[in-house]
């Protein structure tokens, strides 16, 4: 039996922090029998998150250090290309350190519009 139920509940903190960090939703898959939460972000690009090296752990006080792999999808059949990893004790430490290797590895894509940035130039007439 396919265990994503399961590890959707057993690890609902970390999709809801995974979703929190990236503004989009996390899903346990299965990934050729191991399981991973993974979130789907812009330009055919991924984040996989495990915490053990073949995947999520059935208990989550056997699990280890979260590993936390950026992928960048390959149209045409090839393998995805792994753009940067990072491991650590705590999930969120390790999406944020994968996200600092991605930019400093040259891999960051800038949007074409920055919500948190947006600049009002003021344009205004003055009768005199």
């Amino acid at each position: 039996m396919p265990l994503t139920s399961k590890h959707s509940e057993t690890y609902n903190d970390a999709l809801i922090a995974l979703a929190a960090a990236t503004q989009r939703p996390a899903n346990v898959v299965n990934l050729a029998g191991g399981y991973a939460i993974r979130v789907d972000l812009e330009y055919n690009r991924y984040v996989l998150a495990t915490n053990t090296p073949l995947g999520l752990s059935d208990e989550t006080h056997d699990a280890g250090s979260w590993l936390v792999r950026f992928f960048q999808t390959r149209i045409g059949g090839l393998s995805d290309e792994l753009l940067a990893e990072a491991t650590d004790e705590w999930l969120i430490d390790a999406f944020d350190s994968v996200l600092n290797h991605i930019e400093a590895d040259g891999n960051k894509i800038v949007a074409d519009a920055n919500f948190g940035d947006i600049s009002h130039s003021e344009s205004s007439t003055h009768s005199e």
